[in-house]
């Protein structure tokens, strides 16, 4: 697809695309890629840049937020504590989100070009890129809700006399005699009475009250492991009656692409997207047309910087020099791949 060029700002945009042919995972890799750019780049910037897998049927002139989608994936970037990459699944009409977010650092939310790559396998397993490095991976029935193989029992509870204390009042420790009397401040013994001071007038002096070097505040018994300490209680575990054996997850047959997006802040690019069953070929799709444009992208951002700001308003870019300090060879010629 070509890229999609910066829209105007505070309004809801929505637009698909008909796959070459469907796309599938059932049985098979699914790869989902793309690169997106801040073009205006705020730190304060708010915009989802997320793209969805649709169903065949899916109504082009209509699509919205309320349309069925099988995955939505993407960059989600607010201010500064949003940041991080949205992977959500349906599942029976159900849209789980992750239970733990893939999160991006601050220095993640910079002006140049970054590249989003998410691969699911058939075993039930998954890995998500950012930049071609990984961010995250695992099982989806770990990191998702979808139905395990066992679930906790509803009928059990915790027994009335179960013990979950782990530590008790030592009951040989006891208070030490007087302990209470003990006041927690003191008057002052350095404190004498001015020499001006006149009983009559002034009244019967008394010395300021500083804390008490002895008082050692509430006096609480020690602790002891607890005898009875039974561990903690979980209930018992049964089969999950709507879980299915043998049935893979995130399996899908999918025929268009879309975005449907409200654009806050205007200036998102989006370019190399690509479906596939191959990880492989879409790493070396993104090595050879994500990596050199990023890298330019710094070069001539650092040129810019270097010509035009003063040394100390010079921040900095924001991407690790490590990232492009190894000369690129010219790619090998590439077989052709099935690209969906």
């Amino acid at each position: 697809l070509l890229p999609l060029p910066p829209p105007p700002p505070h309004r809801f945009y929505s637009i698909t695309a008909p796959l070459d042919k469907p796309a599938t995972s059932k049985g098979k890799d699914l790869v989902i890629q793309l690169s997106v750019k801040i073009e205006n780049h705020q730190y304060a910037f708010c915009g989802g840049g997320y793209i969805k897998l649709l169903p065949a049927g899916t109504k082009p002139e209509t699509f919205g937020g309320n349309d069925e989608y099988h995955i939505m994936f993407g960059p989600d970037l607010c201010g500064y504590d949003v940041s991080h990459i949205h992977l959500i699944f349906n599942n029976k009409g159900e849209n789980l989100l992750k239970t733990d977010k893939i999160a991006l650092e601050y220095s993640d939310k910079n002006e140049y070009t970054h590249l989003y790559t998410m691969h699911l396998k058939p075993d039930g397993t998954y890995e998500v890129f950012f930049d071609l490095e990984s961010k995250a991976k695992g099982k989806l029935v770990d990191d998702w809700g979808f139905p395990k193989p066992m679930i906790d029992d509803p009928t059990d509870s915790k027994p009335a006399d179960w013990v979950d204390e782990t530590m008790i009042d030592d009951p040989e420790d006891k208070k030490p005699e007087g302990y209470d009397d003990i006041p927690a401040q003191i008057p002052d013994p350095d404190a004498t009475k001015p020499d001006d001071w006149d009983d009559e007038d002034d009244g019967e002096w008394e010395a300021p009250m500083v804390d008490n070097p002895d008082f050692q505040g509430e006096w609480h018994a020690k602790k002891i492991e607890n005898p009875a300490y039974k561990g903690e209680w979980a209930p018992k575990q049964m089969a999950n009656p709507n879980y299915e054996e043998g049935v893979q997850l995130a399996a899908y047959d999918s025929a268009m692409l879309g975005f449907e997006l409200w654009i806050v802040n205007n200036g998102t690019i989006f370019d190399n997207i690509l479906v596939t069953d191959d990880i492989e070929y879409a790493k070396a799709q993104g090595e050879k047309l994500w990596r050199p444009v990023a890298k330019a992208e710094k070069e001539v951002k650092e040129k810019w910087d270097k010509e035009n700001k003063p040394a100390e308003e010079d921040m900095g870019s924001g991407m690790d020099d490590e990232d492009f300090d190894e000369e690129e060879e010219e790619p090998e010629e590439e077989e052709e791949k099935d690209e969906l």
